[in-house]
């Protein structure tokens, strides 16, 4: 087998991006694979690893990263060996798994499975999901951890993820998003996402609709589990919220609701004996508070800069953009800063037509494009956002950057001799270029 160097490893590490597409980097069509054929298959070529450790199942439109993230964290407050599978990734492939006591998956460990695997992942057609979800398994598995919290990728049904019986099915949230490939009502994306609850295990949904909820109750009923609702239920450790919201350091008032579906995932599991260790309500409510750091977890509403302000965040569909453009407004509303700069791209599957109208009409757009196939063409995205301004009688305050780095630089300059907010936010793709550009600033 090939000598593992960071140059075999990168160019290993390149191939599964051309040869296998990635999501982040080819447009959904091309990499998206429903179904759990594949992965069944792979799995059983990697000696089914996912049976030798327990898990937690999170799907959902949004909030299901931080929920995942803030689950694992007070796991591995318990004295738990804790695995944590998520996507995308922000800087660096290896984001994608981690254990909570250890860091990321080593280059070395990537490296050694990818050529280990080339000719199952061939003969298997796989998928860039496939490869990675079964990497991450395998890894786990190999270090013997006690209970991996698994991230669904697209959807629930039919993703990657979805071989696994866990110990608990979340979905933390529902809304119009991919919906080509999900479904274009809310009650049929709502039936992908449930399609992770699995025979006997309880499941919980963070927030419902009234779309929604007979959805999951159909769906529980047809597998017998047991179901919860996190914004009906008043957790054990409701006394302890306010400190945990106080202190935090994930920010964002979306993270409001994120922890509520967490504090009710605690109480649903610490029911099993091999939980109890989370009635350790301040040891729970410390892990909770410090996430990003115990995790390493990114990008939701996150401080790249103090002077001036710059915040960014991950969120890039309508439901997740009117949350942070409402926080920006109040931020604005204190009368602290002197203009609000919003550095903005989209994917071209995204409901632009959904987002322009939230957009706050105060600030000044700084309009761009990431790289990969997927971005929608800053000239086009500029088209659209005047065209629907001035439809909308709204003032056109915008300029057009052909790359993120430009972008970033512009919205430094365009306020310097005031206090500006500058928020960089509408696409995982942006954020990871812009936040490359910035620089290692906050751990990255």
């Amino acid at each position: 087998m090939e000598n593992y160097s960071e140059n075999a490893y990168q160019k290993r590490l390149d191939a599964i991006f051309v040869r296998f597409p990635s999501v982040q980097k080819s447009p959904f069509g091309d990499a998206y694979k429903p179904g759990l054929g594949g992965m069944t298959s792979f799995a059983a070529v990697l000696g089914d690893p996912q049976e030798r450790y327990r898990t937690i199942h999170v799907a959902g439109t949004n909030g299901k990263g931080s929920v995942a993230n803030m689950l694992a964290s007070a796991l591995s407050a318990t004295g738990l060996k804790v695995g944590l599978y998520t996507s995308p990734h922000i800087l660096d492939f290896r984001e994608r798994a981690r254990i909570i006591s250890k860091g990321l998956v080593s280059k070395e460990y990537v490296f050694d499975f990818l050529c280990r695997h080339e000719a199952d992942m061939e003969e298997l057609d796989l998928s860039f999901f496939e490869i990675t979800t079964g990497l991450a398994f395998k890894w786990f598995a190999d270090e013997n951890v006690d209970v991996a919290v698994i991230e669904a990728g697209l959807g629930g049904r039919l993703d990657s993820t979805n071989i696994i019986r866990p110990d608990l099915s979340i979905v933390t949230s529902i809304a119009l998003d991919h919906r080509a490939l999900l479904g274009d009502t809310l009650e049929a994306i709502a039936r992908e996402k449930a399609g992770i609850f699995k025979p006997g295990v309880p499941a919980l949904v963070g927030e419902y609709l009234p779309e929604t909820r007979p959805v999951f109750e159909w769906k529980a009923a047809e597998t017998g589990s047991e179901l919860y609702f996190a914004q009906d239920a008043e957790p054990s450790m409701a006394d302890l919220v306010p400190v945990i919201e106080r202190d935090m350091d994930l920010r964002g008032k979306y993270q409001e609701k994120n922890l509520r579906t967490v504090l009710s995932a605690v109480d649903i599991l610490k029911r099993d004996s091999y939980y109890s260790a989370l009635s350790d309500k301040e040891a729970v409510a410390d892990a909770i508070i410090h996430t990003a750091a115990r995790t390493g977890f990114h990008g939701r509403w996150e401080t790249l800069r103090r002077d001036p302000l710059v915040i960014a965040d991950l969120g890039h569909n309508p439901a997740a953009l009117k949350e942070n453009f409402s926080q920006l407004g109040e931020m604005m509303g204190s009368g602290g800063y002197s203009s609000l700069i919003i550095v903005y791209a989209v994917m071209a599957d995204k409901d632009l037509d959904g987002i322009l109208p939230l957009m706050p009409d105060e600030a000044i757009y700084v309009l761009t494009s990431p790289g990969g196939t997927r971005a929608m063409p800053v000239e086009e995205l500029s088209r659209r956002f005047k065209a629907y301004r001035e439809s909308a009688g709204k003032p056109v305050k915008a300029v057009e950057a052909a790359t993120v780095s430009e972008a970033v630089s512009t919205a430094l300059s365009l306020d310097k001799d005031g206090n500006p907010l500058i928020f960089i936010g509408g696409s995982t793709y942006l954020l990871s270029e812009a936040i490359g550009f910035l620089g290692d600033s906050q751990g990255f």
